[in-house]
């Protein structure tokens, strides 16, 4: 078995994928905390795994992706003590990615981004874009030949649900979803709408400009843990994949193991 993990700003995602096929069997999720210790994480996943009939002992090669730095100690210790494996971690000297990342500043790249670049060159057409909607809502570009050249970062739908709820007096805190009318006709339908829609809107009209520069027509790939949210209200989304990131780290543990 092949144990991969995503650590984000938000979530840390556990993925278990078999090791000859890279086909996934079960995936766990869990709050990202970077005082949590291994043995917090080897308790949480055992139990989880054993509800799959999975055992720790299992673990052939770990991969892991990681954006929170004060995070990596007590994963890198996870993996060495109990999942008795060296993790290969995307974003060190010396991997291979199997393409090349053409921006500014090479060693600057999320390593999240290079695994949804990863994903998306070996399962979709090129060039692609891959929109990911998380703890920030990026776009992460692709040209023709499945080289990574850049993106876009924007505040995530989650941050700006937050930032109106902290920054005005009387507005609440609310749930994220799809309002009946695009007319608010109270304050919470009012906000849901401003933010749903705006945010189809940026994704749309920054999809736009990106796919103006790039030339052609790139293949537009959803991911993230709110994509299912948006993806049905938008037409540029040509695939719709919320476990890209996972399958590009499966990619780069093949490339690199």
């Amino acid at each position: 078995m092949l144990l991969v993990i995503n650590s984000n700003n938000t979530n840390t995602v556990f993925g278990a994928f078999d090791y000859a096929t890279g086909e996934k069997r079960a995936s766990w999720r869990i709050s990202t905390d970077p005082k949590r210790t291994a043995d917090e994480y080897a308790v949480w996943l055992t139990h989880l795994m054993a509800l799959q009939s999975m055992t720790l002992a299992q673990i052939e090669g770990v991969v892991v992706s990681n954006v929170v730095p004060q995070a990596m100690f007590n994963l890198r210790d996870f993996c060495r003590r109990y999942a008795k494996a060296e993790p290969v971690i995307v974003g060190e000297k010396g991997l291979k990615y199997g393409l090349e990342i053409r921006i500014d500043r090479p060693e600057e790249a999320g390593a999240d981004r290079i695994a949804n670049a990863v994903g998306a060159r070996t399962r979709y057409t090129m060039p692609g874009v891959v929109v990911d909607l998380g703890t920030a809502t990026t776009f992460d570009v692709l040209d023709a030949q499945g080289n990574y050249c850049g993106g876009t970062i924007s505040p995530g739908i989650n941050l700006a649900f937050e930032a109106l709820y902290m920054g005005a007096a009387k507005l609440p805190r609310i749930e994220i979803r799809r309002p009946a009318r695009t007319i608010g006709t109270s304050t919470v339908t009012a906000m849901q709408s401003g933010i749903f829609w705006g945010y189809v809107g940026l994704i749309e009209g920054i999809g736009t400009r990106i796919a103006e520069e790039l030339g052609g027509t790139p293949t537009f790939i959803g991911t993230g843990g709110l994509i299912s949210i948006i993806a049905e209200h938008t037409k540029l989304l040509a695939h719709v994949d919320p476990d890209l990131t996972l399958k590009g780290l499966v990619d780069i543990h093949r490339l690199n193991r």
